[in-house]
């Protein structure tokens, strides 16, 4: 079973680079104002299209980077994050929550934060 399956791949193998043989055929394309082959590229059209594939791939990362920042922030444009007092108070509230600080510690500081 094996060996009809690795002769088949070592004959495609052996053949492949042959194939290309077969079907070449020279090709005269004629030489343009810049000479032969991808140096058409170079006149005003291969500038143009390199300036407009430059700005087509910038529109497209920043088109990215502003959905990506859309989601992240929601549709309102805004993250919404609490002031420095209200989270101040959050934070003394989880820990009075947890039992690191008594209520009398968790009242001192409560005032000190409301004064400032």
């Amino acid at each position: 079973m094996k060996k009809p399956l690795m002769l088949t791949t070592a004959l495609f193998f052996s053949i492949l680079p042959f194939a290309s043989l077969v079907s070449a055929q020279p090709r005269d394309w004629g030489a343009g104002p810049w000479g032969y082959g991808m140096h058409y590229m170079w006149g005003a059209w291969g500038i143009g299209m390199m300036l407009f594939m430059l700005i087509f791939w910038v529109l497209i990362i920043a088109g990215a980077v502003a959905l990506i920042r859309w989601l992240w922030s929601g549709p309102s444009g805004s993250i919404s994050a609490p002031s420095g007092g209200e989270a101040a108070e959050e934070i003394l509230k989880i820990r009075y929550a947890k039992g690191e600080i008594d209520k009398q510690e968790f009242e001192s500081k409560l005032q000190d934060i409301r004064k400032s």
